[in-house]
């Protein structure tokens, strides 16, 4: 949902969907449909570590542990840059090594914008294993700038009065019950 005192007119939609892989790879695809020539998508680059993604256009995912004020937040830009910062309470950022870098796809056709998100394990909060993936909470996120520079913020939820997708209550995605095995 877009936060409502930030407009984006050309925005239609952004959806996100979420996969767990067995070996607790966590995949994220986001999928903006919209005038794409009315924003301002960054351009290919190389595919770094880059800081202050979140000034433009990017997709978001803050990955935390019910009952833990850790989090680890990922930007990932069109550009194919992302970022990784870790968190030990509320906006509390904390110097720590950075997981596997992501690995991004991103495709640009017509009125979408997709990019997909790979996270190794290692981006998966301390301790956490197949067994407890119903702790696993995510909050999705992105920010999109107009073409004149306006930025909306989407999420799944949006707690505060202000965009601000550090706050906990926004990390409301949880990893759905497994299949069941015969």
């Amino acid at each position: 949902m877009r936060h409502p005192d930030h407009p984006a007119r050309a925005v239609l939609r952004i959806h996100a969907a979420v996969v767990v892989e067995a070996d607790l790879r966590l995949t994220l695809h986001y999928h903006l449909r919209g005038r794409l020539d009315a924003l301002r998508v960054p351009t290919p680059d190389h595919a770094l570590p880059a800081d202050r993604l979140w000034a433009h256009t990017c997709f978001e995912v803050f990955i935390a542990r019910s009952g833990s004020p850790a989090y680890r937040e990922f930007n990932f830009s069109p550009s194919g840059q992302w970022a990784s910062y870790l968190f030990d309470d509320y906006r509390a950022r904390i110097d720590a090594l950075p997981p596997a870098p992501p690995r991004l796809e991103v495709l640009r056709s017509g009125d979408l914008l997709s990019l997909s998100a790979t996270l190794d394990a290692d981006a998966l909060p301390a301790g956490m294993t197949a067994q407890t993936l119903d702790e696993l909470r995510l909050g999705i996120s992105a920010v999109v700038e107009a073409a004149d520079g306006r930025l909306s913020y989407w999420a799944l939820a949006h707690p505060a009065e202000r965009p601000d997708f550090h706050d906990a209550r926004a990390f409301c995605w949880q990893a759905p019950e497994p299949d069941p095995y015969f």
